[in-house]
This record gives structure tokens, sequence and C-alpha cells, in this order.
């Protein structure tokens, strides 16, 4: 390639089938190919042209290892016995976050034993493990993106003590699937309690509305992921069986908090090592509102993390935030007060309200994205 030629856009392969229609031009010059497996496509590999390509986990024979590089394609290889896929193209799902959940228990599945692996290389300083993490993070990131383009994104936040078998998760469930039946995206931390009960109304919101008292019947029989998450995922499971095909929601934990598993009802899971990135990632994405239910710590941490953007503007016009339970917030945790004063003269001040209960939620939404 002459020096001062442009190079080729960057544009990426996530897929088999994507890099054999590529193959068909003989040409992946400025392609990005993504922990797609290439060790029986050596041939389309070794007649094609690799100029500044990236392939980023791709196994591939030693031949055609050898050949992209000699193109000039930078090549990440697959890291062995890692429990996760640091270049994964795509986020998580319910099956195989817990995968051998039935055969072998939840602390031999890639959810467990990924966060084993976080606990044991977090602490010494280990300079692959952090790039590691940090290259994970970023690709769950694109796929996020990626899954979320066009949606219109509303967040619910809330703490993970919330039981099933509770007015306060029935109610939350209601309010997931109102939101997924008017077209929102639900999504939330992706973990028990309030979490759960959000992603599991949206699951529901496809089917009759029986369905929801019956199953929330069913949950109830294992009312915590305490004592044993085993039990807990099992039974989410169980309902996803007995009523299969349900809507879709996101779900965004992390396992910098492993001792929250992932619930199982979030059709789509972005997991991250770092809460950080976590929490910023999610709260930048519900474009239509955040819901905050009565929660503690984590969830007076999110209500500021999405004011100071509202705040200041720094993501344009101010989203709609809608705090739940007057008594919770102005008297138990009273974020509300300071919310409010904090907003006093800003353009945030028309998009945040406190409402008393959750079948005002979609309605609040509604009002304030008018303002």
């Amino acid at each position: 390639m002459p020096a001062d030629s442009t190079p080729p856009p960057a544009r990426e392969i996530e897929t088999l089938e994507e890099f054999d229609r590529i193959a068909l031009t003989g040409s992946f010059a400025g392609y990005r190919v993504q922990a797609v497996d290439l060790t029986d496509r050596t041939f389309a590999l070794l007649v094609a042209d690799t100029t500044q390509a990236v392939f980023l986990g791709c196994p591939m024979e030693p031949q055609a290892l050898a050949h992209v590089r000699a193109g000039g394609a930078l090549v990440f290889p697959p890291v062995p016995h890692l429990p996760f896929d640091p270049y994964r193209a795509t986020l998580y799902s319910p099956a195989e976050l817990y995968a051998d959940l039935a055969v072998a228990g939840y602390e031999h599945t890639p959810d467990a034993r990924s966060y084993d692996w976080f606990t044991q290389t977090a602490a010494g300083g280990d300079i692959l493990a952090s790039m590691l993490r940090s290259i994970h993070d970023d690709a769950v990131t694109d796929a996020l993106d990626e899954h979320l383009a066009g949606a219109r994104v509303v967040g619910v936040m809330g703490g993970h003590a919330m039981k099933r078998g509770t007015d306060a998760y029935a109610g939350a469930a209601r309010l997931g699937r109102d939101l997924a039946r008017a077209g929102m995206t639900v999504a939330t931390g992706g973990g028990p309690g309030a979490m759960e009960a959000a992603n599991f109304g949206a699951y529901a919101a496809p089917h009759e509305d029986v369905m929801l008292g019956k199953a929330l019947s069913v949950l109830a029989g294992v009312p915590s992921f305490r004592p044993s998450v085993g039990a807990w995922a099992a039974a989410a499971f169980e309902v996803r069986e007995r009523w299969p095909e349900g809507g879709s929601s996101l779900g965004v934990p992390t396992w910098f908090y492993g001792h929250e598993p992932p619930n199982a009802f979030a059709s789509h899971i972005a997991k991250f090592f770092a809460n950080s990135v976590r929490e910023d990632t999610l709260l930048a994405r519900c474009n239509s509102g955040v819901v905050f239910l009565p929660g503690a710590a984590g969830t007076v941490q999110e209500i500021f993390e999405a004011a100071t953007p509202n705040y200041y503007a720094s993501r344009g016009e101010p989203t709609p935030m809608v705090l739940v339970d007057r008594h919770h917030w102005t008297e138990e945790l009273p974020a509300w007060p300071l919310l409010s004063a904090l907003a006093r003269d800003h353009a945030m001040a028309w998009r945040i309200t406190l409402v008393e209960s959750v079948t005002e939620v979609p309605g609040a939404l509604a009002r304030l994205e008018e303002k």
C-alpha cells in the first residue's frame, strides 16, 4: 500500500457466514474479524488480502496464521484456559452463563467460574489479567451498542434484597411487563430482586395476563438466591420452560458483585468485570428514562450517576428520572430532596418526578418525555 494512501475503513466480521461472504471478494483489508473459528478456512485466508486486518481471538491453522501476519494483519490469538472469551462478539444469554447448572451445580457454571477467575486475578496485579478484563468489557460494550441500535430503552433500578413472593416483587414485574408492552426495551442491573422482577415482567409481556400470576407462584417457592443460587436459578428456568418464547429485555450485571448472580429472565446479558464501566454503560443507554425502585447504596449511587449528565447536559437533552415510593426516598434514604435541590434552575428539573406506586410510572414517563 502506498505510504500516502488512506487506510481502508474498519468493518466488523462476527460470524462465519459473514466471513464466507467477504471471502468471495478476495480481500479482508481493514476488516476486524472477531471471535470466529477459522480453523476450516485456511484456503480462504491463504488467497486473501489481509492488509491492516485485525483478527481477535480467531483460531486458525499455523499456515494461515503465518500468512495473514506476513500480509500485514494484526493477530490477537485465543487465550487458553479462560472460563470466558475476552473477544466475544455477542452478548451473553442466560443459558450460556448457567450452562451445566443442572448437571454440576452453580459453582461449575461459566458464570461462577468467571467470578472465581476474577477474584483470583484482580488482587494480584497481573497486567495480562487486567488487559483481558478490559478487552472483554470493551467487546461487550460493542455488542451492546449493536444490540440496542434504534431501541427505546428504559432502565429499572432497584435493590437485590427484594424477594420473590412479595407485593413489591409482583409490582416491579407488572411494571416491567407494562413497559415492554409499550414498546420499550427494559434494562436493569441484571441481578436478583427488583432487577429480576422487571426482567421477568418483560419476559411475561407476550403472554396472557394470567401467566404472570401463575409464574410468580412458581418463583415464590424459592424467594431468594440465598442460600442456594442453584435452586433460585432453577426456579427461573422452570418458568422459562413452562412458558417459553417470552419477551426480550436487557440485564447488565457485573462480576465485581459476584455474590449477586445474574437473573435468568433477561434475554440479553451484558456482563462486565469493571463495575464502574457497567454502571455508566447501563445508565448512558437508557435514552427513554430511568425508574428507581426502593433500594440501598447501589440504587442511591445510580440516582446520582444518572443525575450528573442530566445536570450538565453532557449527553444532550436530560432523560426522565422517576423515583418510586415517597417514604423511601424522602424519609428512609432522602435522595429526593437532594435531587430536587440539585435540579433547581436547570433543565433537568422538568425531567424528574417522585411517585408513590409503580402503577404511576408509565404515565409519569410519558409526561416527562413531553416536557
